[in-house]
């Protein structure tokens, strides 16, 4: 194995192992909380804490890994998620909302150093070979979306109170991302004088078209997906649906955000970046159509696939986009200044996740949708039209 390919494809376990934790939040953190709630509206404030890690983190760890390395922080953020598991099963066993809340506040900070290993496969990979580098690492995935609701409903009932060994489990597999990330080997980028001098402000940087129209089409993507994603076991146990049921469901959701990875940079090989975001809008809106046709598990299911798939186009076509607009000594803030801007929406979608479902319900939350994709539609429309030479570059 070539050494560029055993490195992405340790980054891919490394995702695999992350994302098992992500979704396992996901699956049980709202159900977790409801039980340790005042009430229905802060049930999902342990999923809403996990992305406040993010957006906390994300900043931070970009900063610190161009000095340190890559290795170094991935290795430090997959120690923090240990000890996330750890509190969070504390704060089950000793009914503490507060205590389960700052694990998955750091689960979050994990997430918040897990999401440069896409930028870091982007950095070992050879230019043609980075499309597909950063969608065969997101791909990692899949494993996920197999293991995390199980793990979630294997440890539900396994030890008293609910939930407790579930999040014994989400400690345990950060605790293996610690070895698998100490293989990795990311060179460091040696800036020279000129590189340093020539590097422009943030703002230069993320005034560009190409940079802003990345952005948002990544942040409609995940916002969307974290809206719908965290109000959906809430949604489903409203509608009389059992948590074998809602496991199966963000299982199935799991799938169809990172299934499309083994495919999707060849996609954007051959009809371009601009194309495959556009399509992701259009599955997404085809999400929304679902979850109006019903609240049966079959119209759960349906949705929740169409707003994986929609997610991956969107977001691996964003990350793609964005790596045409800075230089290697930008990509620092470039790169911090994106996924804080997406955590950041990915915490405010996730904190009005259980307001919204107690108050207008699943469907009416997901019919507000549709004027944000419009905007990201437009947008994408917009600097195809543009002629701006990276978007030129995506559409060829």
């Amino acid at each position: 194995m070539q050494p560029m390919h055993r490195q992405v494809f340790l980054l891919a376990t490394a995702q695999a192992l992350f994302q098992i934790v992500s979704v396992l939040v996901m699956t049980i953190g709202g159900l977790a909380g409801s039980i340790l709630a005042p009430s229905p509206e802060w049930a999902t404030a342990p999923i809403a804490a996990m992305f406040l890690g993010t957006a906390v983190s994300t900043v931070p760890a970009s900063i610190w890994m161009t000095r340190v390395g890559r290795r170094i922080g991935f290795v430090a953020g997959a120690g923090l998620g240990t000890l996330g598991g750890l509190l969070a099963a504390a704060g089950m066993l000793t009914s503490s909302l507060t205590l389960l809340c700052l694990g998955t506040f750091l689960a979050g900070t994990y997430q918040g150093f897990a999401q440069f290993y896409r930028f870091a496969a982007a950095e070992v990979a050879s230019s043609a070979f980075k499309p597909r580098a950063i969608s065969l690492v997101l791909a990692g995935g899949v494993v996920a979306a197999l293991v995390g609701p199980l793990l979630a409903r294997l440890g539900g009932d396994l030890l008293q109170p609910a939930y407790t060994a579930s999040f014994l489990f989400l400690a345990v597999t950060s605790l293996l991302a610690v070895g698998v990330l100490w293989g990795v080997n990311v060179p460091r980028s040696v800036d020279t004088a000129e590189d340093k001098a020539a590097a422009r402000p943030l703002k230069d940087i993320v005034r560009q078209p190409t940079y802003l129209v990345a952005l948002f089409g990544a942040v409609t993507g995940y916002g969307v997906m974290i809206l719908a994603m965290t109000a959906t076991p809430l949604a489903m146990v409203h509608h009389n649906h059992g948590l074998g049921a809602t496991a199966t469901v963000i299982q199935l959701h799991v799938l169809g955000m990172f299934l499309p990875s083994f495919f999707t940079g060849s996609l954007i090989a051959r009809f371009g970046v601009l194309r495959i975001m556009f399509a992701g809008i259009v599955l997404l809106t085809g999400h929304v159509l679902f979850s109006l046709s019903g609240t049966g598990f079959y119209s759960f299911t349906a949705a929740l696939i169409l707003l994986g798939v929609g997610w991956n186009f969107l977001y691996v076509g964003g990350t793609n986009l964005l790596t045409r607009t800075y230089h290697t000594a930008e990509k620092g803030k470039a790169q911090a200044t994106n996924d804080l801007t997406i955590f950041l929406v990915g915490l405010l979608a996730s904190l009005s996740a259980g307001v919204l479902q107690n108050t207008i319900g699943w469907q009416s939350l997901n019919l507000a949708m549709l004027p944000w994709l419009a905007l990201a539609a437009l947008a994408i429309i917009w600097l195809g039209r543009k002629g701006d030479p990276a978007a030129v570059a995506a559409v060829a």
